[in-house]
């Protein structure tokens, strides 16, 4: 990853030339570097080993066949170089694939939706977010995955406040940003979280990684 003084390094891999061009102009306006903009999955492999960049922004419908190839290769950048950030960016939930994604070491992955993009600033920073190692998540692939998951039982031993906390969680919210979505109190999402950690069975000792195994914990049947 990137220190602070040096610009983040970007792969984008669209297969739309006007979306990938429109995200290598907001990225370059932005302050990042882009390495390489490619339309499917076989050149973003090809870019990801010759640049080694700290982000790869993925979308998941690209050529040949326009099904899951941009998941695929996300998977593929993750077992290859754990270090390389993988936001996809795409108009569909793969389910299958996105809970494949989602299901390890989430640090430095996100999965958000074109369609609920709506702030440029929100998405710059979840960008920046995920090149550090954090996670973004948007609430409607959760939703899809979750809705899928046969652990039940665990997800009733939540309130609906506690789901709701766990859903902006997922999102890669902070506690302020949860206050402030919810429009309670810093300590009510503490003690939200906290209770969270609690019923879903998550060490103390597990840190920061609580947050994202919180949500992981309903996708592994």
């Amino acid at each position: 990853m990137s220190d602070e003084s040096t610009p983040i390094r970007v792969v984008v891999a669209d297969d739309s030339v006007l979306l990938r061009d429109g995200v290598v102009r907001l990225l370059t306006d932005s302050g990042f570097e882009v390495l390489a903009a490619v339309g499917d999955g076989d050149a973003l492999l090809d870019a990801v080993t010759e640049h080694d960049p700290d982000l790869c922004i993925v979308d998941v419908r690209m050529p040949p066949t326009h099904t899951d190839e941009g998941l695929k290769a996300a998977l593929e950048i993750r077992r290859r170089s754990p270090d390389t950030a993988v936001l996809v960016l795409s108009q569909y939930v793969e389910e299958r694939y996105a809970g494949e994604l989602l299901e390890g070491d989430v640090s430095g992955v996100g999965y958000l939706l074109k369609d609920r993009v709506i702030d440029v600033d929100d998405f710059i920073a979840s960008l920046r977010r995920v090149a550090g190692g954090g996670s973004a998540v948007d609430a409607e692939v959760v939703s899809q995955i979750l809705g899928r998951s046969r652990r039940s039982n665990e997800l009733e031993r939540l309130t609906p406040r506690e789901r709701e906390v766990l859903q902006l969680m997922a999102e890669g919210l902070s506690n302020g940003g949860i206050a402030d979505r919810l429009v309670v109190s810093h300590g009510a999402v503490e003690k939200h979280i906290s209770n969270v950690f609690m019923k879903l069975g998550l060490d103390i000792e597990d840190g920061a990684h609580r947050r994202v195994l919180a949500v992981l914990t309903f996708l592994r049947a």
